[in-house]
């Protein structure tokens, strides 16, 4: 018997049974990939997830696979231009890091093991195991080896988007909307841009940031109505893009650019939140909540969560407080604390700014102390309700001298203050 079963192991299942293991418990964690092994991601971790990685002791491993530091952000929509950086977070992290796949999932894992859970990997699941309502445990297979049976206090399904365990359990979804857009990337030698996010007129956007191997990660985005005539040329229509949003960097791309690996489109799923806990189960990570990818908050969210969780899953297991109230505590939580950057996230991916949006970054852009709090936003480190609140916005645009006909305090409708 296992105290808990982690079903996928990759940013919020593996950081889940590291921590849950370095507490004492029997851990068991299965993944039916079988690591090093990618995945589509934004790769982007923000200063409040690599906040997570140091204080789990892993920046430095991270830091040590030779994944460049970005220190400077470049973001524009429109033409809107905000450039900086945050404040360096508590712990003095002052950069960001943009890891391949291959190695910050690896690097989890084998952090999972070596604090003693056990990690099955290329394991199946078949079914869960139920003692009426109640998950009790499951069944799988490794490889094309005989079924196993598994039985636990808790089953955690991190299983991404398309969880089994959230299938099994029937779990609803309770918040959602469609998603808006598509994303094709690639890996690039020749691009030397540093750290960029783009956003154009017409409805499109094109990111790049370094990652491993002196490549950087070249991403477009579009509409989705527009992918099927996307996915015929997306060479083209990557090089399309990006000359329309900014033709510099356009024919920067035509002279040194060279796609060194295939296209990863990215149709990704709606936002949504799940139910996420249940007798015997609870969901962590995209299993349980997702958003789009435009403000590259999946890892970190992963990270973050998976820290809330093992925290209250260790309350129960010792005797503190029933999973009822533990894992109730844990849906309302992780809700309550990124209900600001959900909303913020599905209005700015739609490729074009509320009135509202509009006038705070376009005053935001006009004041290099508002800027930076802009990227302590974006990174996690400075409060939605202060960067967003009616008196900041209102001494903000007062000092920019910004038109009172736009200025705008509150999200409702547009209207000037």
């Amino acid at each position: 018997m296992y105290d808990v079963i982690v079903v996928g192991t990759r940013v919020a299942g593996a950081p889940l049974a590291m921590l849950l293991a370095r507490k004492g418990y029997r851990v068991l964690a299965v993944d039916r990939a079988t690591f090093p092994s990618d995945t589509v991601s934004t790769h982007y971790v923000h200063q409040a997830g690599l906040s997570l990685l140091k204080s789990w002791r892993l920046l430095d491993d991270l830091v040590a696979t030779g994944c460049p530091p970005v220190r400077n952000l470049n973001f524009t929509y429109t033409d809107i231009v905000i450039n900086g950086m945050a404040d360096p977070s508590a712990d003095g992290i002052d950069a960001v890091y943009c890891p391949r796949r291959t190695v910050l999932d690896k690097l989890l894992v084998d952090a999972a093991r070596a604090a003693g859970a056990e990690v099955i990997e290329g394991f199946t699941v078949s079914a869960l195991e139920f003692d009426g309502d109640r998950v009790t445990g499951l069944r799988g297979r490794a490889g094309e080896g005989p079924e196993q049976k598994f039985e636990a206090k808790l089953v955690i399904g991190a299983d991404g988007a398309n969880s089994t365990v959230a299938k099994q359990v029937g779990a609803q979804v309770y918040e959602g909307s469609p998603a808006a857009c598509f994303v094709f990337y690639s890996y690039y030698e020749g691009v030397d841009w540093g750290m960029q996010h783009r956003t154009g007129f017409g409805e499109q956007q094109f990111a790049s940031w370094p990652t491993h191997d002196g490549l950087a990660l070249v991403a477009v985005m579009r509409k989705r109505d527009r992918f099927r005539e996307f996915r015929a040329d997306p060479d083209a229509g990557l090089q399309e893009i990006v000359d329309q949003v900014d033709p510099e960097y356009g024919a920067r791309l035509r002279d040194t650019g060279k796609r060194v690996e295939p296209f990863r489109p990215m149709l990704y799923p709606d936002n949504y939140r799940r139910r996420s806990f249940g007798p015997g189960w609870a969901l962590v990570g995209d299993a349980g909540y997702h958003k789009d990818p435009f403000t590259g908050w999946g890892i970190t969210d992963a990270f973050k969560y998976a820290q809330l969780l093992s925290d209250l899953v260790d309350e129960s297991l010792s005797g503190v407080r029933p999973f009822e109230q533990t894992l109730a505590e844990y849906q309302r939580e992780r809700d309550a604390q990124s209900a600001s950057t959900y909303e913020l996230t599905q209005s700015i991916s739609e490729l074009s700014l509320t009135p509202y949006y509009d006038s705070v970054f376009r005053a935001t852009s006009m004041s290099p102390d508002y800027s930076k709090k802009f990227f302590g936003l974006i990174a996690g480190l400075y409060p939605p309700d202060k960067f967003f609140g009616e008196a900041e916005l209102a001494e903000l645009y007062e000092k920019v001298g910004f038109p009172v006909d736009r200025r705008h305090l509150t999200r409702d409708a547009g209207v000037p203050a």
